[in-house]
């Protein structure tokens, strides 16, 4: 069974059908708890589009929950057509058995994204707080703060999976906006 939690405060949107934003999808790979964060980038400002997680049953196989995160995140990718998607890149875990299963989760989702033709960014965590936060050993609640001050919502009752889901979206919409500027240079 696919469990998707949204926090309580969080609308999905239809932009205007006038122009399309830029549109960027983070996912916090996980095996249990997938975040997932919706982000645009409409005339320079960043806008909730939607934001949750996807939650599986322990009780159910590897391939299951796998199976469940690539119906999730297809079903994502095909209700918000994002530009590019963003995947936080595993960097550093000391628990293998955890490393196994994230990396897993973070392959479903690499997987999800090619087939759908999309632009991939993977940033390592560093890489996401130093985006949002401009210091790449920000904490938690630091990063929390700066999603809630972006997008100009709160995050109090969402998970930390899909606040750092929305730092990687927030990354993506900005490493969108400058390449026009690096590639006219």
């Amino acid at each position: 069974m696919i469990v998707v939690v949204r926090p309580k405060h969080v609308k999905r949107l239809t932009p205007p059908a006038t122009m399309r934003p830029m549109i960027a999808l983070g996912i916090d790979p996980g095996t249990a708890t997938c975040g997932f964060g919706v982000v645009a980038l409409e005339d320079g400002r960043l806008r909730l589009v939607d934001a949750g997680c996807v939650r599986t049953e322990a009780t159910e196989t590897d391939a299951q929950r796998l199976r469940q995160i690539h119906e999730a995140l297809t079903g994502l990718i095909e209700q918000h057509r994002p530009d590019r998607v963003g995947i936080e890149r595993l960097f550093f875990q000391r628990n293998v058995q955890t490393a196994m299963t994230v990396g897993q989760a973070r392959g479903i989702a690499l997987l999800v994204a090619a087939q759908h033709g999309l632009r991939i960014d993977e940033p390592t965590p560093n890489e996401v707080k130093q985006a949002v936060c401009g210091n790449g050993a920000a904490d938690k609640a630091q990063v929390a703060t700066m999603v809630e001050r972006l997008l100009g919502v709160s995050m109090a009752d969402a998970t930390d999976d899909a606040t750092d889901a929305l730092a990687i979206a927030i990354g993506c919409c900005y490493r969108a906006a400058a390449e026009p500027r690096v590639a006219t240079a």
